[in-house]
């Protein structure tokens, strides 16, 4: 049985999925949920992006003991530079640096000739061994380049000093028998490649992204990356929740494992849609809602005779409780506080304290608080930990009827502190209030997505918002969550508005002390 390597890219691949805005108190919180998972190397991002990326990969390298962290380059100086400067304290730094290798990726992006390519991954990785233990090397598009080309370079980048060669399906275009057979053409063709791991990054563009990934552990792949989720850009990544599970169920077939702690996939899940605002389908496979629900009679009757009739995998694999409630509203502060650690939240005794009223004022609401409750009122008070000033909603009030237009009023408190009461009219409810906000925000707002989804069952759920909106140019997401859908909006419609000013004010706070 050998051990495969997850590489988790949930913080910089993941990240770039459509409409994704995390801050870095969030990308924080994900890193260190993902160190209790277990992930060998997580990728927190790309340094030289930006100052926000700048800034959270370093707070990221500075905290995670567990996992080996890193992040993305260019082959560029400037690039490793920025990488070296935000993972320099880390407890293993490590860079992962990247180029293009097919002849569409050369000729249009790159305007360079192979040799040109050569040359630049050679030096980069050169350099990036002066200052790195552990240098990653990608061979963007490998999918799509000429096999004897890779071949030659992958033995250059070996020889300059690279311990790790990704062989990324950039465009999710192989299919899972050409993609192993890409393993065993660059095993039996690169005389170092003995030297190295070998790693495989899969994108689900055909749906194929899992498979694929698999057929490269057979193949001899020693690494493998994707995000939880399978988020990424377009139809995403390999979901490496998927990988995990199906090599702990079929270790008789894959001889091959893991060391990620499978009883943790499903808070990671959850954590990552609820911060990202990526809803997971219910049919999703391992963490979906439905993964482990039985309509049909014939299967019902079987699973109550015997689980593992029509279950391969059960529930508490992943850390799905059967007994979902929690607390109660007799429930005190100790025994509030042992739930929090539990669930993997470290929160300032001021934000223990507002999460704890907000439990209780919940209970009085609610019969019965689940862990689904607790865990949406546990990440809204950690992302709020930012104190800055912002946009504060202090009440509101809707009148609708069918016969009537719907006409929304609030009273907000605005970054300045001057309090402000509006009136607006809408087609709905929702856009009522979004119409009356509208008029209390300085600068124009364009909503592009809402997405409501509940959070748990029954009457009493709650409700939980995403929205996406533009403001002051920039695209920015937003959460909110409460009893009311109504109540839920109104703070989403805010959160996304406040992240663009907490945002801009970070930035500045930081060009001052520069």
């Amino acid at each position: 049985m050998r051990k495969v390597n997850i590489f988790d890219t949930t913080l910089r691949d993941g990240e770039q999925s459509a409409g994704v805005n995390l801050n870095a108190l969030e990308k924080l919180e994900i890193a260190k949920q993902l160190e209790r998972l277990g992930v060998d190397i997580m990728e927190a991002g790309f340094p030289a992006s930006s100052k926000g990326d700048f800034q959270a990969v370093k707070s990221i390298a500075e905290t995670v003991k567990n996992s080996s962290v890193t992040g993305l380059a260019r082959t560029n100086k400037k690039d490793i530079d920025a990488a070296w400067e935000a993972l320099k304290n880390s407890e293993e730094p490590r860079l992962h640096v990247f180029i293009a290798t097919s002849p569409i990726h050369m000729t249009h992006k790159l305007k360079k000739t192979p040799n040109e390519v050569i040359e630049s991954a050679v030096e980069a990785v050169k350099y990036a061994k002066s200052k790195f233990s552990h240098v990653q090397w990608s061979a963007e598009d490998s999918c799509r380049s000429d096999k004897w080309y890779l071949a030659e370079i992958i033995t250059k980048v070996i020889d300059a000093g690279a311990s790790v060669i990704n062989l990324p399906d950039t465009v999710g275009y192989r299919s899972p028998e050409e993609y192993g057979e890409l393993f065993r053409f660059v095993q039996e063709h690169v005389p170092n490649i003995h030297r190295v791991v070998l790693s495989a990054h899969c994108h689900d563009d055909l749906g194929m992204a899992t498979a694929n990934s698999l057929a490269a552990i057979e193949a001899g792949a020693g690494q493998i990356e994707g995000t939880i989720n399978g988020i990424g850009e377009r139809a995403g990544n390999a979901a490496l929740e998927e990988i995990a599970v199906a090599l702990h169920i079929r270790q008789n077939f894959y001889q091959a494992m893991t060391t990620l702690k499978l009883d943790e996939v499903k808070r990671s899940s959850q954590l990552i849609s609820k911060l990202t605002g990526m809803t997971v389908p219910g049919n999703k496979a391992v963490v979906g809602a439905n993964a482990f629900a039985h309509e049909s009679g014939i299967h019902q009757d079987g699973v109550l005779k015997e689980a593992t009739t029509y279950e391969i995998i059960t529930p508490e694999l992943i850390g799905v409780s059967s007994n979902n409630l929690v607390l109660g509203k007799h429930s005190g502060r100790h025994a509030f506080k042992d739930k929090v650690a539990k669930l993997g939240f470290e929160l300032s005794k001021e934000r223990l304290n507002e999460a704890f009223e907000a439990f209780k004022e919940l209970a009085d609401k609610k019969k019965e608080i689940t862990e689904d409750d607790l865990f949406a009122i546990l990440t809204d008070k950690q992302t709020e930990a930012l104190e800055l000033k912002k946009y504060q909603l202090k009440h509101f009030q809707v009148q609708y009827g069918t016969l009537n237009i719907t006409t929304a009023t609030a009273a907000v408190v605005t970054p300045d502190g001057t309090y402000l009461e509006e009136a607006a009219t809408g087609s709905g409810s929702v856009e009522a209030i979004y119409n009356t906000l509208s008029r209390m925000i300085e600068g124009p707002i364009e909503l592009k997505d809402y997405k409501l989804n509940s959070i748990g069952g029954g009457r009493d759920a709650l409700a939980d918002v995403y929205v996406n909106i533009i403001y002051a140019g920039v695209e920015s997401g937003g959460r909110g969550s409460a009893q009311d859908v109504l109540e839920a909006s109104a703070k989403a419609y805010l959160n996304a508005v406040n992240r663009v000013i907490v945002n801009e004010q970070v930035t500045l706070a930081k060009s001052h002390l520069s």
